[in-house]
């Protein structure tokens, strides 16, 4: 258990006041859930591609990206300096959703109304996430 503890509990034998709680764990919620969603979508790639529309290597690659960024995610969450990397996170998150929301938009990729529905719901997931993340920011700040 001690190992998952990046800060001491006392200092000088004074309690000291965790601020970054609310950040780290969104950070890591945020991780566990795109890493198991990645592995659900690599591994569904198949059956995914003939309901969203694109093909099984798209819904593979992107599994796949999840599951790096989950593992990314997770580890940087750990790291003593959180807030940086925190607002490095939501800013990616917001850009991510921004840029689904204008390619499905645009219509660049080829989506059946399955796929559209899978978009945004992945896009408010994402949103909802960054959300949490900024009010871990916000509280260290």
């Amino acid at each position: 258990m001690t190992a998952i503890i990046t800060r001491p509990l006392r200092d000088n034998g004074l309690p000291v006041r965790r601020t970054d709680t609310l950040l780290r764990f969104a950070m890591r919620t945020d991780a566990t859930l795109c890493a198991g969603a990645g592995l659900l979508i690599a591994m569904a790639a198949d059956p995914l591609s003939r309901l969203s529309g694109l093909s099984p290597t798209t819904e593979w690659i992107a599994g796949a990206a999840l599951v790096s960024y989950g593992v990314v995610l997770y580890a940087l969450a750990g790291v003593p300096a959180v807030r940086r990397i925190g607002i490095g996170i939501v800013v990616a998150n917001v850009v991510f959703g921004v840029t689904a929301l204008a390619v499905l938009a645009a219509g660049l990729v080829p989506c059946t109304a399955a796929g559209v529905a899978m978009t945004l719901a992945t896009v408010a997931a994402t949103l909802g996430m960054a959300y949490l993340q900024y009010l871990g920011v916000r509280r260290l700040a």
